[in-house]
Formats: structure tokens, C-alpha cells, sequence
């Protein structure tokens, strides 16, 4: 299982500093002025994709994802330890099977365009916006993933191919991170126990070992973090975390910018 953890000491947080998006997809600090900027269109929505790709190897990407490897190389002794014992539980088939639904590429690509799609017919700039962050976040976390497994091609524990990482947890990691961005942790902390939750189902369904999922929510964080660069007042540190027969995720209170 993977549970949500509250890491007690000081982690790496991701710079804010970086080339403004271009309007109307900038990234904005808070509700008043999401629900003053300009609906983006479709196109505006794909090119800020593109500007997402280029912005996503950073050296602030790099260090998390120094942290992500650092977690899965402490949890890869028990990759196959904890593999066999979610899987040998056969009570655990049924909590977690939703998993796979939830953190799948249809449902989670699929409702952020929904999203994205209901501010533009509602004329909400805060839905649109926020669908829109959805949306790109999915594009970039699926995106660079796909292409890590294939250079990867590390076996799954059911020895199907492509494991490593996990992408229904980095999707999931990075709708969570879009959400704590605009919301907060009132919303943040439940999207982060939901993405914790669909990692654990990857092992119990034998598709992942610990290591794939500590990696892939920390490469689903960036995601999110890269394509809402300079929302919310608070800092927090967020990483995956190893331990003895488990992982989660840590957080870290860094104060106000």
C-alpha cells in the first residue's frame, strides 16, 4: 500500500522563476484575476502545450526528479516484497480495482478537457483555465512518460513490457498538483491521497513495483508544477517517499513566498 505520508523536514521546492506562458494561457496568481483573464482558445491551449515541452527540462525539474530516483532506488528492495504481498491478499482486489479507471489515459485526459470545454460554453475564464491547466499538465505527464518507458523498457511484475514509470501515477500526481495549485491543500491534500490510491493499485495489480510509482509521482509533479508556474501564496514540498514496506508522499510547509 501506498499511504499519505507528512514529511517532517526540509525538502526541495521548484523555482517560480521562469518565462511568463503567453496570454491568454498565463498562468495566474489568484481567483480574481482567473475569473478576469481571457477564455484560452483551442489554439492558444496547444501552443502553450508546445511551450510546455520546451519548459519542462529545468534545473528545478532535474532536482525533483533527483528526488523522485532517490526515493525509488530506496524502494526498489522491496519492489518485490510488497508486489507479492498486495497481490497474494486477495481482499485487496476489490479496494483497489477503481484504480485503474480513475488513473487511466480516457478518464483523466477525458475530464480535463471536459473541464476545459464546460468554461468555454459556460464562459468562465476560472473553469476554462483550470481545464486548461488540467489539459496540459495531461499532455506533458503522458507525454514524457510514454517516452521514458519506451527508453526505459523495464518489465513489469506480470513481465508484460514498459513499467518504469508508473503513468497512471504520474497522471494522477499531475491533476493533483494542477488542483493544490489553484485550490489549495483543502483541495490538494484529497487529490493527493486519490493519486496515492491509484499507485497503490498499480502494484496490487501487479502492472508496477514501488519504485515505478515513487518515480512516477514525482515526474507527475513536475508536470503539474510546470504547467502552473507562478499560482498560490504558500510554498510547499512535495516528494515521494520510500520506506520499509511502503512509499507515499511528503509535504513540507516552506512559508510564504
Amino acid at each position: 500500500m501506498v499511504p499519505l505520508l507528512a514529511a517532517a523536514s526540509p525538502a526541495f521546492g521548484q523555482s517560480e522563476a521562469a518565462p511568463p506562458l503567453p496570454a491568454p494561457a498565463r498562468p495566474v496568481a489568484d481567483a480574481s484575476e482567473a475569473a478576469a483573464a481571457p477564455i484560452p482558445s483551442v489554439g492558444d491551449l496547444f501552443a502553450a502545450s508546445l511551450r510546455d515541452f520546451k519548459m519542462f527540462p529545468s534545473r528545478s525539474t532535474f532536482t525533483w526528479l533527483g528526488v523522485g530516483a532517490v526515493a525509488a532506488l530506496a524502494g526498489r528492495p522491496a519492489d518485490r516484497d510488497l508486489t507479492r504481498t498486495m497481490t497474494t491478499d486477495t481482499s485487496l482486489s476489490g479496494t483497489f480495482g477503481p484504480g485503474a479507471m480513475i488513473g487511466s489515459t480516457p478518464m483523466q485526459l477525458g475530464a480535463a478537457f471536459a473541464t476545459y470545454a464546460a468554461g468555454r460554453a459556460a464562459g468562465s475564464s476560472r473553469v476554462a483555465l483550470l481545464g486548461a491547466d488540467l489539459f496540459r499538465a495531461q499532455l506533458l505527464a503522458q507525454g514524457t512518460t510514454q517516452a521514458l518507458k519506451f527508453a526505459v523498457r523495464r518489465a513489469r511484475p506480470d513481465d508484460t513490457p514498459y513499467s518504469f514509470p508508473s503513468g497512471h501515477t504520474s497522471t494522477t500526481f499531475a491533476t493533483a498538483t494542477v488542483l493544490q495549485r489553484h485550490f489549495g491543500w483543502k483541495v490538494g491534500v484529497p487529490a493527493y491521497a486519490l493519486a496515492s490510491y491509484v499507485g497503490a493499485s498499480r502494484i496490487q495489480a501487479k502492472r508496477h513495483y514501488l519504485s515505478d510509482v515513487a518515480f512516477g509521482a514525482a515526474w507527475g509533479i513536475v508536470a503539474g508544477r510546470t504547467v502552473t508556474i507562478g499560482r498560490g501564496d504558500g510554498r510547499f514540498a512535495v516528494a515521494p517517499m520510500a520506506a520499509a514496506g511502503g512509499g507515499g508522499v511528503g509535504f513540507t510547509w516552506l512559508g510564504k513566498k
